[in-house]
């Protein structure tokens, strides 16, 4: 399991690092991701802390310290990106257009703009240009576990099959029982219009997955 879009206490997560790596260890993850929210107030003590958090690691699983963009206005998303990366952020995610939350108009597109965003986090109802310019940038489409961020994954996986965009699972989780297994991942992305087949392959890592994490 390869969840890239998790929170701790860092925001509003409920558990210290430490024991948000061995929560995911014990459920079968291999690869968990910090991406705790920031914006411009927050950022560098996010970015420092999660780096030290993986530093510190000793459990046999991969940590990868990142952040996600959180209601950013559209026109400064690719500055606190860049700056995010030149922090030494491993990973950014962008907080997209999601349903469940007022997101600004033209958060997806800024987002999917940004060089250095890696991930656009539940995009809701994405245009399909949008899709289309992720695919040119190599940004991974989320496809969310997290219950109201989960309501557009259909439209997502969707437009993303029809033009070749990456997917990506992740959980959004917050507290641990927010974690889930491979075989409840399955589901998740054949629920949302997968086949089983494309499913394993999201759930195990497309290439462009594999091209972000593989120097981390």
């Amino acid at each position: 399991m390869i969840d890239l879009h998790t929170h701790t206490l860092l925001s509003d997560g409920e558990l210290v690092p430490s024991e948000h790596f061995r929560r995911a260890l014990v459920k079968g993850y291999t690869v968990i991701g910090i991406a705790d929210h920031v914006d411009f107030s927050n950022i560098e003590y996010v970015v420092e802390a999660g780096l030290k958090a993986k530093r510190e690691n000793e459990w046999e699983i991969e940590v990868v310290a990142g952040v996600e963009l959180t209601h950013i206005p559209p026109q400064k998303i690719g500055k606190i990106a860049s700056m995010a990366k030149r922090l030494g952020a491993e990973i950014v995610v962008a907080h997209g257009e999601t349903l469940a939350e007022p997101v600004c108009e033209g958060t997806n597109h800024a987002s999917i703009l940004s060089e250095d965003v890696d991930i656009l986090a539940h995009p809701g109802l994405i245009a399909r240009e949008d899709v289309e310019l992720a695919k040119d940038m190599g940004i991974l489409l989320e496809v969310s576990a997290r219950c109201g961020h989960n309501i557009a994954n259909g439209h997502v996986v969707r437009l993303a099959e029809e033009v070749g965009a990456e997917l990506v699972l992740n959980t959004d989780a917050h507290a641990p029982e927010d974690m889930i297994d491979d075989l409840f991942a399955r589901k998740i992305l054949m629920g949302a219009g997968l086949s089983e087949g494309r499913a394993e392959k999201v759930l195990r890592g497309d290439l462009a997955l594999k091209e972000i994490i593989k120097d981390i």
